[in-house]
């Protein structure tokens, strides 16, 4: 199963500049989605984040996973439209190479534990088969006029 980005949307709340994935090329429910993201020069964050050398901000790439893993927590939820997946914690992050303009980050997300309300899930992303960030994400399902999952 695939999904374009119109379906990603459907899914997500995330919008320009922050959607950071434009296609999901798989997904096995509950367990485990791949999603790509093209990474142009027209991108926002390049203007300033070394313009001269321009590289991804890593704390992208490990949000790029997240939307992706939210795509695959948020997907077979039936009250989807009611809910929002949060990013709680972070494990684990390594930033193997930069990624750059032109390059196609490869995300896959496998889910480690999924409760109800709570959830860990391994990310890697990746260019041209080589790694370029990994961690481990803990998140929270949480209501859209809920209460912050920190309190």
């Amino acid at each position: 199963m695939s999904l374009d980005i119109n379906e990603i949307m459907a899914i997500i709340p995330h919008r320009y500049p922050f959607l950071l994935v434009d296609r999901i090329e798989e997904i096995v429910s509950g367990e485990r989605i791949v999603g790509l993201k093209n990474v142009t020069v027209n991108e926002p964050f390049f203007a300033g984040h070394f313009p001269q050398q321009p590289v991804m901000p890593g704390v992208l790439i490990l949000e790029a996973i997240a939307q992706v893993g939210a795509v695959m927590i948020l997907k077979d939820l039936p009250d989807r439209a009611r809910k929002l997946v949060y990013f709680v914690a972070i494990e684990d992050a390594k930033f193997r190479r930069p990624v750059v303009p032109g390059d196609q980050l490869r995300l896959e997300v496998t889910a480690q534990s999924m409760r109800t309300k709570f959830g860990k899930m391994r990310g890697e992303a990746t260019v041209a088969g080589k790694i370029a960030a990994e961690a481990v994400v803990t998140y929270a399902i949480v209501d859209r006029d809920g209460p912050d999952p920190s309190q």
